[in-house]
């Protein structure tokens, strides 16, 4: 299949919401976030993000979005809000979209590195991440959906 890429508008938010199929993927794209998704969420959620981008397939549908984020406190910029469409999932679109975000990392902010959080029930994601270069650095307790206890995997990548 063949992909392509461009800034997030507001308009795009309402097909972004469909995505996530329960609390949890939600969770995964951020734990500020709350099921079911809406487009006033996420629009809270992008301000202050750069990078907002979708991808999209043949036909021009919105299929995936993410972004990046400055962390001042820690002095890191992160990958969030990563999510791909269930009709998109294991055809390639999320390894598209995560080169899309590595490429607009490196090349338009010019950074170093890149970091971001993956829960140990997010096996697929962590996969990956892992395969596209990600290296886990720090492992953190967090509560997820309905109370859970689960593990926030840091991972980063190196950009030179």
């Amino acid at each position: 299949m063949t992909y392509s890429y461009r800034k997030a508008v507001s308009a795009d938010y309402a097909v972004i919401c469909a995505f996530p199929k329960d609390s949890m993927e939600v969770f995964f794209m951020s734990p500020k976030l709350e099921y079911p998704l809406t487009s006033d969420q996420l629009e809270q959620a992008a301000q202050g993000r750069e990078k907002l981008t979708v991808i999209l397939n043949e036909d021009e549908q919105v299929i995936g979005y993410a972004n990046l984020y400055y962390e001042q406190e820690r002095d890191l910029y992160w990958l969030g809000n990563v999510i791909v469409s269930p009709d998109y999932r294991g055809k390639g679109a999320a390894k598209f979209l995560i080169r899309t975000m590595l490429a607009a990392a490196k090349e338009d902010l010019k950074l170093r590195e890149l970091h971001l959080v993956c829960h140990n029930v997010n096996t697929k994601g962590m996969l990956l991440y892992s395969r596209l270069g990600f290296k886990p650095y720090e492992i953190v307790k967090r509560t997820g959906p309905q109370e859970s206890t689960i593990a926030g995997i840091f991972m980063k990548i190196e950009l030179t």
